[in-house]
């Protein structure tokens, strides 16, 4: 690929770092990880983020006990559909992410403040286990609120509190002492400046949480006040999740095999972009009273029309990058990481890419708003896992068995985007969504088709979920 050299010098310079001969010399994003405490506190994350998926496997089991009629009686409480299911999401994403974040601003921090960090963990670890418990010893009522969904008893908002502290200081403590960015036109600078930027969209939504904690009315029913308590927050930490996974796909590229026709300094441009928009939550908040209608559509604007600004361009590169990956280099490479690497990442492009497609085809409340934020979710998910893959050698670990972990993610990224379909095809009959049984009121056989194949998918999605928590604990628990 030659470079255009009737580009103005300056827009040559932005797109490729100066100093290159005529031939564009794309980039490989690779992340030093540090050893010592710093190695040891990661792990520790590493190991709280994959039990945390392995318990919401165990819950999405209890989902489907739930709606057996023989088993139901045996469970805590008439509702545990819905209890089993808020502890489902919870552990699923928010545990999971922000457990997935400590790891990447451990392993890539200072070895300041590790006292602080250790109490972090701690706290998320007995958070985390108090939510666990709660369906079981305080059940409570399920609120199924966006982004957050909670049981609302006494136990169970404690440890929700606890997990939320412990996030809160792990984000700090990555402000507080920033990764070492050196050049920004480095890879290595440039995922660390995307780290730093997760940290600072983690902050704001803190900020964002405790000025609803302030704000939104007290008096208020359960349903209503938790909807409103988490919107905001809830939009603004899709930021973090965001950028976190963009640093994923990079970084997945080049263990891929893959060159990504970005220069680092363009990555930097695009992870500021990625984040400027969060800056405008105190102005919604001061715009506008926290249970206005504006308030709300403010905050669906800022996630909808910032929140694919970086995403997009990142994207198209890593799949160019990807589809033009040097095969001969694969094959001689030998390294197991390649297959791993490779389908997380194709299958992370494509059910991130199929949810914000699903997301201009919302119309009212029916199931398509769960198959738009499955995609999406799933799609951050899934460069997770195979980062998670990746990490193990380089935190201390064996390396995961081969071609399970080559396989895991085309059997979860399949059976979740069966589900969405399914979901899809469903809404577009009506289908309602936090519905279930009887409710649901499936009156053709074509409304019923699309509600199996979101079982089907759902349930083969399941495994591969639960197939990932296998290989992650077999090989945490091997000799290192």
């Amino acid at each position: 690929m030659k470079a255009n050299h009737a580009l103005p010098a300056a827009i040559r310079d932005l797109v490729w770092p100066s100093g290159l001969p005529s031939t564009v010399h794309v980039a490989r994003y690779r992340l030093e990880v540090a050893g010592g405490e710093r190695r040891r506190l990661a792990a520790a994350w590493l190991w709280l983020a994959i039990a945390a998926l392995a318990a919401s496997g165990v819950f999405s089991i209890l989902l489907v006990a739930a709606r057996a009629p023989f088993l139901q009686p045996l469970l805590p409480t008439v509702d545990f559909f819905r209890v089993a299911l808020v502890v489902h999401v919870d552990l699923s994403v928010l545990v999971w992410f922000a457990a997935f974040a400590a790891v990447l601003w451990s392993a890539a921090g200072s070895e300041r403040w590790l006292g602080v960090a250790w109490i972090a963990w701690l706290l998320a670890l007995f958070g985390a286990a108090v939510m666990s418990a709660a369906p079981f010893l305080s059940p409570g009522v399920p609120v199924m609120a966006n982004y957050v969904p909670v049981l609302d008893s006494g136990l169970f908002l404690w440890g929700l509190l606890m997990f939320g502290a412990a996030f809160g200081l792990a984000a700090l403590r990555a402000l507080a002492v920033p990764q070492k960015v050196g050049v920004l036109l480095t890879p290595d600078g440039a995922l660390r400046f995307g780290l730093n930027a997760a940290a600072v969209a983690a902050a704001m939504a803190l900020l964002a949480l405790a000025w609803s904690w302030f704000t939104v009315p007290q008096l208020l029913d359960s349903k209503t006040y938790y909807e409103l308590f988490f919107w905001g927050p809830g939009h603004v930490i899709q930021f973090c999740w965001s950028l976190l996974m963009m640093v994923a796909w990079l970084w997945l590229a080049s263990l891929a095999g893959a060159r990504v026709p970005l220069s680092p300094r363009v990555v930097v441009l695009l992870f500021a972009i990625g984040l400027a928009v969060v800056f405008t939550t105190p102005l919604i908040y001061l715009a506008h009273d926290v249970a206005s209608v504006e308030h709300q559509k403010l905050f669906t604007w800022q996630m909808r029309f910032g929140g694919g600004l970086a995403i997009m361009p990142i994207a198209v590169a890593v799949a160019i990058g990807l589809a033009r990956a040097d095969r001969p280099l694969r094959r001689e490479a030998g390294d197991w990481r390649l297959p791993a690497c490779r389908n997380a990442l194709w299958a992370s492009l494509l059910l991130f890419g199929a949810g914000g497609v699903i997301g201009f085809l919302i119309k009212g409340s029916d199931v398509r708003i769960p198959a738009h934020y499955h995609g999406s979710i799933v799609g951050i998910t899934l460069a997770l896992m195979g980062l998670a893959y990746a990490l193990l050698p380089k935190l201390g670990f064996p390396r995961p068995l081969s071609k399970l972990a080559a396989w895991q993610p085309v059997l979860y990224g399949a059976g979740q985007f069966l589900h969405i379909v399914g979901l899809v095809w469903s809404g577009g009959y009506g289908v309602q969504r936090k519905v279930a049984g009887a409710e649901q009121v499936l009156r053709t056989p074509s409304e019923v088709a699309g509600m199996a194949l979101m079982g089907i998918g759902g349930l083969i999605a399941v495994a591969g979920g639960l197939l990932f928590a296998v290989v992650m604990l077999r090989t945490l628990r091997r000799e290192r």
